[in-house]
């Protein structure tokens, strides 16, 4: 395959200006001007010469032309803000469109990649909806285990990778190494960014497993460990609780940590992923017993009971 050259372009800087586009707040948008760290977000990716990579959150195409250097045989781009589209416009031209193929989950991963500076604010919604989707094999990773390489705040990045025992460890930690193998690749520092944001960036890469930690529906684990993370320095039973109807659940939180054989004063941070598997399939047997508890939400508004008044 011949490889595709960019036509001469205009900085990033100039687009910026020419267009007068600038960074809002409320999207939580920070633009990526230097060429020598968009290039190293794109080598954290790996191999992705003549593959087909995704991006989200482009904005002016910065990290866009360090991708089309690689040469992949197809360029998708997801941008909410119609301003950049102008800046992303010069780019279609620069790469082919070729069909994906399907690949076995347990073989070798498709030549597929989701790639992403993505806005702080709706970071963790995004990547806990990709994760759900990599549970049911289904948008980018029904073609198999599509990978992905993207940006975080530091603190969000530190606590995806934290270990059982450390201090940043928290719901996210768990449920992205349920499915995935996570790593933390380089530090961005913030004055690299425009506007600077108030922190640093971190580069993550999540590569899904062949054979996932737990089999039990995502939405049933992402529940679990929310509940036992919304009482992080409190013992786990604590939060597990909240699992469970206030008539029966000293009961079956009890049983819960029985069933799993774990000691329930273990503060969630501490609990091993193959200990928190443990809690769900305990959950998921009392769930056969108490197939109401599914359905329980001990946030959820109590109903107003109007009494007869005679």
């Amino acid at each position: 395959m011949n490889q595709l050259r960019l036509p001469p372009l205009p900085t990033i800087k100039d687009l910026i200006k020419l267009y007068n586009l600038r960074a809002l707040k409320q999207l939580s948008q920070n633009f990526l001007l230097d060429e020598r760290i968009t290039d190293k977000i794109v080598r954290a990716a790996g191999n992705i010469s003549n593959h087909v990579v995704l991006e989200v959150g482009p904005g002016p195409g910065s990290i866009s032309r360090s991708i089309l250097k690689k040469h992949p045989c197809k360029l998708i781009l997801v941008e909410k803000d119609h301003r950049f589209l102008p800046t992303l416009q010069q780019l279609q031209e620069a790469c082919e469109d070729k069909n994906v193929q399907s690949s076995d989950w347990f073989g070798v991963p498709p030549p597929i990649h989701l790639i992403g500076n993505l806005p702080f604010s709706v970071s963790t919604i995004l990547l806990v909806n990709w994760l759900h989707s990599i549970s049911e094999k289904q948008a980018a990773w029904k073609y198999g285990r599509t990978s992905m390489t993207l940006t975080f705040q530091k603190e969000v990045a530190e606590r995806i990778v934290a270990p059982p025992g450390h201090e940043q460890r928290c719901r996210l930690s768990v449920i992205c190494q349920l499915w995935c193998e996570v790593r933390n690749k380089f530090l961005i520092p913030g004055k690299a960014f425009l506007p600077k944001p108030d922190v640093d960036v971190g580069v993550v890469t999540l590569k899904p497993l062949k054979y996932p930690l737990t089999d039990v529906p995502f939405k049933m684990a992402e529940k679990i460990l929310r509940n036992i993370f919304n009482m992080r320095q409190k013992y786990s039973f604590k939060g597990a609780s909240r699992l469970f109807p206030e008539d029966i659940r000293d009961e079956l939180v009890s049983r819960m940590y029985y069933v799993a054989d774990l000691d329930p004063h273990i503060r969630p941070f501490q609990i091993t992923n193959e200990e928190y598997c443990r809690l769900f399939y305990a959950y998921k047997i009392i769930s056969e017993d108490h197939p109401e508890i599914l359905e329980y939400d001990s946030r959820a508004p109590k109903k107003n009971v109007l009494k007869n008044i005679v």
